[in-house]
């Protein structure tokens, strides 16, 4: 956001933009009561957001999801001497609801063959904000490792045990200063910081570790289940393509169909134009964000036009 913002108000000097990047349930309930004209989120709304949200959008209209970036959930650890290490659903199903212990406990092991693991305590750092990482980190869990994540997925974390920290930068700061600690954080975190990655065993022939283009992969296998102007994507968290990564997250921007704020709208829409076109979209990649396939930002260009 920061880098549309910049970049927009370059050209449109006369519209200031102000956005509070405090997670993906804040924004949701900031919009929900009122006080923005549009809000991000790495989550879709619930239906009793959905029927909320008719009492802010006038003229019987309702908030509508607007896809607009993909990035991958990078798995950050913090153990020296470890080298590269490969985890997969069900073993990062037990470590984050603390069945998982010690770095050296056989399921780590057997992933790692030839890996010298130690004995050190695993200290699993969740979000303690609301968060669509959360949600989109616990849809994968409970999709890949249904047997192992008893939780299903939600913003808020569900899990027993563990550590917490606000934000993905809280978090991966957290992770880089704990030795022995595992979090789920945006790739651009843990990139920006060193800290180490973890591989993802999918059952292709090779694990994959996060990037940009690996999560276009399995981003590009999404399917829209809204209707109307709603766009919400299905995101495939059990995709066994090589070279895909399946820790992947879609970002909205939310707004309503119709009964948008008179005085915000027409700057609004131009802004959200802007992102859905191809200026907007041309350099996710060098932010560490996967753009999405063609067809879908084709769509959201198309629905912005019908909002009002």
């Amino acid at each position: 956001m920061r880098f549309w913002i910049k970049n927009y108000t370059r050209v449109c000097a006369g519209t200031r933009i102000g956005y509070d990047g405090n997670g993906s349930g804040a924004g949701q309930k900031d919009f929900l009561s009122g006080r923005t004209a549009f809000a991000g989120s790495d989550s879709a709304l619930s239906t009793a957001q959905i029927t909320q949200s008719r009492s802010v959008c006038s003229h019987r209209g309702h908030a509508v999801h607007l896809p607009v970036l993909g990035a991958p959930i990078a798995i950050a650890y913090n153990l020296p001497g470890a080298g590269k290490l490969v985890l997969d659903a069900p073993t990062l199903a037990r470590i984050f609801d603390s069945r998982i212990t010690k770095w050296n406990d056989p399921a780590i092991a057997k992933l790692n063959p030839g890996t010298k693991l130690p004995s050190t305590p695993v200290q699993a750092l969740h979000r303690v904000d609301s968060s669509g990482t959360t949600d989109n980190f616990t849809s994968y869990l409970s999709a890949a490792a249904p047997g192992a994540w008893p939780y299903g997925h939600a913003k808020d974390w569900a899990a027993k045990g563990g550590l917490s920290a606000k934000g993905s930068s809280g978090l991966a700061e957290q992770v880089k200063k704990t030795v022995g600690a595992i979090g789920y954080v945006e790739l651009t975190h843990a990139i920006s910081r060193t800290i180490p990655m973890v591989s993802i065993a999918t059952g292709a022939a090779t694990p994959v570790a996060p990037s940009v283009l690996a999560a276009s992969k399995a981003i590009a296998d999404a399917k829209i289940t809204g209707t109307g102007a709603d766009l919400v994507l299905a995101l495939d968290y059990t995709t066994k393509a090589p070279g895909a990564y399946p820790i992947v997250m879609v970002t909205y921007e939310i707004v309503c169909d119709k009964g948008n704020k008179p005085a915000t709208w027409p700057a609004t829409k131009a802004f959200l134009t802007y992102i859905a076109d191809g200026q907007g979209q041309q350099d996710l990649t060098f932010q560490g964000y996967a753009t999405l396939p063609a067809a879908i930002v084709n769509q959201v260009r198309g629905k912005i036009s019908t909002l009002s």
